[in-house]
């Protein structure tokens, strides 16, 4: 593979914390993640980790039974640990004071590294602890002059990671670095962090400030940091309840970390983790599914395996376009990517313009014979067939159900003339109607609700072969539910209203005809 990119290792990450697929789907994907210019994952087992002993509790209920950020909140969550919250009430921060919290942690990557013998690299976590310090214990920790935030974090930071440097000699930690971006770079030499762990610079927007992140960079590399890591991301960054990434915001966020690897010291970057996450906590709703996002990593992958020279964008395709990218196309321009959804409806049709006679129609092309499509620009990801790659079928009909299921019955409900005028809700209320509307009415929505019971059901048998069937459950009454729920009301309301009865004697309502 001929390969011009700056990040010498590219791991997909694999967030398990809700909708895990099947082994056998990994067997799958996983070949495909390779020829795509993948070289390692990142794989966040949270509780589909299958633990032992005392800790045996925290699996989940399809735990996979053979086999990797440390998050606390799964373990937090279960009434055994609730005791080592930092704050009682939240699941997300665990207590540093407590000496069962720091050997609850160290069983936890005992158990993981015995199983990964040999691993280069193990996550553990640290980003986002919201409450940390807000604890009882943590508070009259620091009334005193010499303690701090940032003395609370390093201190815990540095107890986890010198356990895996002392007992797993070989095996690096890596931190994501939002907790450490604000700590003076005095305090963060003291520490003894630097030595330890390797910091992952994340950032997963499409405007992402390449100037500061090359700045953080230099910062920790003063501070002692000898490797550093980007993180970008290929789907999970978007929008809690996002279906469908939007796939030209990926490109761009890879794009600009491209931009970042060049711009920056000269070999910095360790590599770079696509992360995909699934859920944004363990008390969200699910994202995008890993084959719904499969054509997104795809593109991404490409896109940092081969490099991008110059990407443009059209001024209507998203907002970012016009304040970050020149709206001019090149003349040498070729259109490389199909229209897709952005948050709270669907976007104009976009495209991604990459230079032609370099590495832009290389790289198109490629993205096209991985993902068994003949063409970016007119592949319909609804059609039969679309696709070649694992899931592609679960791709096609989450991107219909997607796009289409909730307006095509709020259309009917909302803007069909005979609903809205001769059975709106106060008729449905009183199961009311003329009788000849039952005709306008009935069979447009009988055929609407058969089509789209055909399409789920095709989907609901997809799923299954994939994901265990609480993922099914969840993903279909979340995205299907609500809106068959709605027909099957309509229809439902129709057929009380179509039974023989008299009109209602109410003042003020007029049975007859207009004159």
């Amino acid at each position: 593979m001929s390969c011009s990119t700056p990040f010498k290792m590219r791991l997909v990450h694999l967030d398990l914390k809700g909708a895990p697929p099947k082994v056998s789907y990994f067997s799958e994907v996983f070949p495909l993640f390779h020829a795509l210019g993948a070289n390692g994952l990142l794989i966040e087992y949270e509780d589909m980790f299958p633990y032992e002993g005392h800790l045996r509790l925290l699996r989940a209920k399809h735990a996979y039974s053979l086999p990797l950020p440390l998050s606390p909140q799964f373990v937090l969550k279960h009434a055994a640990f609730v005791h080592l919250r930092e704050v009682a009430l939240f699941p997300n921060t665990l207590n540093p004071h407590e000496a069962e919290s720091l050997a609850l942690v160290k069983d936890m990557i005992d158990q993981i590294l015995e199983l990964h013998r040999g691993v280069r690299w193990l996550h553990i976590g640290c980003d986002e602890v919201y409450y940390l310090g807000e604890g009882e214990t943590s508070k009259q920790w620091l009334q005193q002059k010499q303690n701090s935030h940032a003395k609370l974090c390093l201190s815990h930071m540095q107890a986890v990671a010198s356990h895996v440097v002392s007992q797993h000699p070989g095996t690096t930690p890596l931190v994501w670095d939002d907790m450490l971006r604000d700590i003076p770079q005095e305090q963060l030499q003291a520490s003894g962090v630097p030595q330890l762990v390797e910091p992952v610079l994340w950032d997963y927007g499409a405007d992402l400030d390449v100037h500061s992140k090359i700045f953080l960079m230099g910062k920790y590399q003063e501070c002692g940091f000898q490797r550093l890591w980007a993180a970008s991301a290929f789907k999970g960054a978007t929008g809690a309840s996002q279906a469908l990434p939007p796939v030209e915001h990926h490109i761009r966020n890879h794009e600009q970390w491209l931009q970042v690897a060049g711009r920056g010291p000269v070999d910095s970057l360790q590599g770079i983790i696509l992360t995909g996450w699934q859920r944004y906590d363990h008390f969200s709703v699910l994202c995008e599914l890993l084959p719904v996002g499969i054509p997104s990593l795809a593109a991404c992958l490409q896109s940092l395996v081969h490099g991008m020279s110059q990407l443009v964008v059209r001024p209507r395709a998203h907002p970012y376009s016009a304040a970050t990218y020149n709206e001019k196309q090149p003349a040498n321009a070729v259109p490389f990517a199909h229209s897709t959804q952005s948050s709270g409806g669907l976007s104009d049709h976009f495209c991604l313009w990459m230079v032609s006679g370099g590495f832009g129609d290389d790289v198109k092309l490629r993205v096209q014979h991985f993902l068994g499509v003949s063409s970016l620009e007119t592949m319909d990801p609804v059609s039969e067939g679309a696709g070649s790659f694992p899931g592609s079928d679960i791709h096609a009909l989450v991107t219909q159900i997607s796009l289409h299921l909730h307006s095509s019955v709020d259309i009917l409900l909302e803007r069909n003339r005979f609903v809205t005028g001769w059975f709106s809700p106060y008729h449905r209320r009183r199961k009311y109607i003329h009788p000849v509307m039952i005709q306008h009415i009935q069979p447009e929505a009988l055929s609407l609700l058969n089509r789209w019971s055909n399409l789920v059901q095709q989907l609901e048998a997809a799923l299954q072969l994939t994901f265990y069937p609480d993922t099914v459950e969840e993903w279909l009454e979340e995205n299907v539910l609500p809106s068959m729920q709605r027909l099957q009301g309509l229809l439902q309301d129709l057929g009380e209203a179509a039974a023989p009865r008299p009109p209602p004697a109410s003042p003020g309502w007029d049975t007859g005809q207009n004159p």
